[in-house]
């Protein structure tokens, strides 16, 4: 009869254990969501609301810096064109961050400072830009490795960038002299 009461005994202790493991659950997975890619905001994000409330014609550059704050950037040749450029991008593991959103606000003002023009600009006008492989000669010496080592060999001088050829006792600034910025005059002296 004794082993009949055993596994009574054992079920409480699992029934309890279960119960434990399905409280955790939510816990447990909660921590899942530490290893989930964190978006990152770079840039200026100008909300909708925000440009909406751009006037063309009656806002003004104050206006605008007040609104949105200054410009990502200004058209190089034309200080009329102000760029608010921002985007939100995820980490990838072991490769370049993914860009979940992306936009570019364009303002055009016209001499006096009106808001003349807005453009908002998103992933759907961006082109890819291919990086060219070609590489842009230099002219002058097309030294090997061996020319530019063996080159090297006689300019090599230990105390140059202490300031003198010598361990001290010169008058022109070697170690020791004491004439370096700092002493005054006056210090610590090697032998």
């Amino acid at each position: 009869m004794r082993t009949v009461a055993e596994p009574r005994a054992a079920r409480p202790r699992f029934g309890l254990l279960l119960g434990t493991v399905l409280a955790a659950s939510p816990l447990l997975l909660s921590g899942c969501a530490l290893f989930a890619p964190i978006p990152t905001e770079r840039g200026q994000m100008v909300e909708k609301e925000d440009y909406d409330k751009l006037v063309p014609g009656t806002t003004t550059r104050a206006d605008v810096t007040a609104l949105l704050g200054s410009p990502t950037s200004r058209a190089t040749f034309d200080d009329n064109t102000w760029y608010y450029i921002g985007e939100v991008t995820a980490p990838v593991p072991l490769a370049r961050p993914k860009v979940d959103h992306q936009q570019v606000l364009v303002l055009n003002f016209d001499g006096n400072g009106t808001l003349r023009g807005v453009r908002r600009l998103d992933q759907s006008n961006a082109h890819d830009v291919a990086m060219v492989s070609r590489v842009t000669p230099s002219p002058g010496s097309e030294a090997s490795f061996m020319q530019q080592l063996i080159g090297n060999v006689g300019r090599y001088n230990p105390l140059g960038a202490v300031g003198g050829d010598t361990l001290g006792g010169n008058s022109l600034g070697g170690l020791g002299s004491n004439n370096g910025a700092g002493h005054g005059g006056a210090g610590n002296t090697l032998p």
